[in-house]
């Protein structure tokens, strides 16, 4: 209760700002800023840095994957600084909205993934990077992207809880499973078997 009441009082100065922050659509940008095209247009038509691997441009992809993990984090120690670790989790929330549902691109974006991560190693760095090895583990042994993501995902809670700051399992919650409801076609075509591998030729959809 204490977290929801100062994400409602907080709102104008913490969520909103970190929101607009995580809208940042640095896919899209540096696609087009490479004359790589339309990202959203291309493959699955998503904003992440795995679409824009599906570009050939292996620099693009890791710059789009810093920059989206890095607007997650710099929202939470911006917000951690000035107000304090309950700042940082609303924050770490405000920014991973504004990814999966930017303003300047009609609410329509990514999956989170990078973001989510990026919030996770600035608010308990420990918890954040048991995520990411969870998703390197994942990666390595399934050779699913999208399956490594909903793995760390569903962790995250686990970790925050043990290594986070109070109340931050429930950000861990939460994101876990907008993650989830992001990747729904994704779970669809895994259970399938037409989900496309890590280095694979499928084109996802």
């Amino acid at each position: 209760m204490l977290l929801v009441a100062f994400a409602v009082k907080s709102a104008p100065y913490v969520f909103l700002p970190a929101y607009l922050v995580g809208s940042i659509p640095f896919g899209l940008l540096i696609t087009r800023a490479l004359g790589l095209g339309d990202l959203r247009a291309i493959g699955s038509g998503n904003i992440g840095a795995t679409n824009v691997l599906r570009t050939g441009n292996k620099g693009a992809a890791a710059a789009t994957l810093l920059l989206d993990a890095a607007k997650g984090a710099v929202a939470v120690l911006v917000a951690r600084y000035f107000l304090g670790d309950t700042a940082a989790i609303v924050a770490g929330f405000g920014a991973f909205i504004g990814h999966l549902f930017p303003v300047w691109l009609r609410f329509r974006g990514g999956k989170g993934v990078a973001t989510f991560l990026g919030v996770t190693l600035a608010l308990a760095p420990l918890a954040g990077l048991l995520c990411c090895a969870v998703w390197a583990a994942a990666a390595a042994i399934f050779r699913y992207s999208s399956l490594a993501a909903l793995i760390s995902a569903a962790t995250a809670p686990i970790w925050l809880a043990l290594f986070g700051p109070p109340q931050s399992v429930w950000l861990g919650l939460l994101l876990a499973a907008l993650i989830w409801l992001r990747h729904h076609a994704n779970i669809g075509r895994l259970l399938s078997g037409a989900e496309p591998r890590i280095g694979g030729k499928g084109r996802a959809q």
